[in-house]
């Protein structure tokens, strides 16, 4: 009787993740050119000694940042799932941060798994430039913002709606259906902060629509042409998208999360200006 050695079995990890995007070529792995998958896939290769792929929750774009990125791998190994947060930062540069790691069952998925994903976009209205808010923010001095009318135009998304008015060229998605959750829009002194929960969001989908709702908040355009717009679906008439900076993956969410509240639901302060 010949006697076959058993399989080691495969374990899924799920992962937290936070990362500074400034010097990134967003998530997703590409030939030559730097992003957060593939730094990270680099070092699980070296713990692992072979290749691994990493899923995440929603692929960020190049300069996007990233407070409660959700991922998860499998591997054979004996190290427990709650080791890998530790082993991994170890190895990992300064610009990308693992909160936490957590074993999840065979079935659990960082992309499909998730019931929504939320997005905050700031802008830093000041008049003068502010070395210690740049990075994190749109520096918008060019004209008076109303963010109560640009709340009323957010309001007018909530719902399952095909927004293909955001949706930039070069997706592979068939199509242009999101359920937009929760919308908010809101002033603190001198930042506005934009915050949209969805199922799902499109390719290049929040920084198009910053770029619109900063017409609105100028008054180059009335509500009324905000909601035709997109409901029109005149995608030729949105041109311009906000700055990549300014826009953070705030944090992911699962019916049933793998993490406590305090790994993933609010990682990101807001960027607030003290009274004088």
């Amino acid at each position: 009787m010949v006697v076959l050695p058993l399989e080691t079995p495969k374990h899924k990890v799920a992962l937290v993740i936070q990362y500074l995007g400034t010097h990134f070529y967003g998530w997703q792995r590409q030939l030559q050119l730097r992003t957060v998958q593939a730094e990270i896939e680099k070092v699980l290769m070296k713990v692992l000694g072979h290749q691994v792929t990493l899923h995440c929750a929603g692929r960020t774009d190049t300069g996007v940042h990233a407070a409660a990125q959700v991922a998860h791998f499998e591997h054979n190994s004996l190290i427990p799932g709650q080791r890998w947060a530790a082993v991994l930062n170890g190895y990992l540069p300064a610009d990308i941060l693992i909160r936490a790691s957590a074993s999840v069952s065979e079935s659990w998925h960082a992309r499909f798994s998730a019931k929504w994903r939320r997005y905050r976009y700031t802008l830093y209205t000041g008049a003068r430039p502010n070395l210690f808010v740049s990075p994190f923010s749109w520096h918008y001095y060019y004209a008076p913002l109303n963010e109560t009318l640009m709340q009323a135009a957010l309001k007018t998304l909530l719902g399952t709606h095909h927004l293909a008015a955001f949706h930039r060229t070069g997706s592979k998605r068939s199509h242009s259906w999101v359920e937009v959750q929760q919308v908010q829009c809101d002033r603190d002194r001198d930042f506005i902060h934009i915050e949209i929960q969805a199922n799902g969001f499109l390719y290049g989908m929040v920084r198009l629509l910053v770029g619109l709702l900063v017409q609105v908040g100028t008054g180059k355009r009335s509500l009324n042409e905000f909601t035709e717009l997109w409901q029109q679906e005149r995608r030729e008439e949105v041109k311009h998208a906000a700055p990549a900076c300014g826009l953070c993956l705030l944090r992911v969410g699962y019916e049933d999360s793998p993490f406590p509240l305090e790994v993933w639901y609010d990682t990101m302060p807001k960027l607030v200006l003290p009274s004088i």
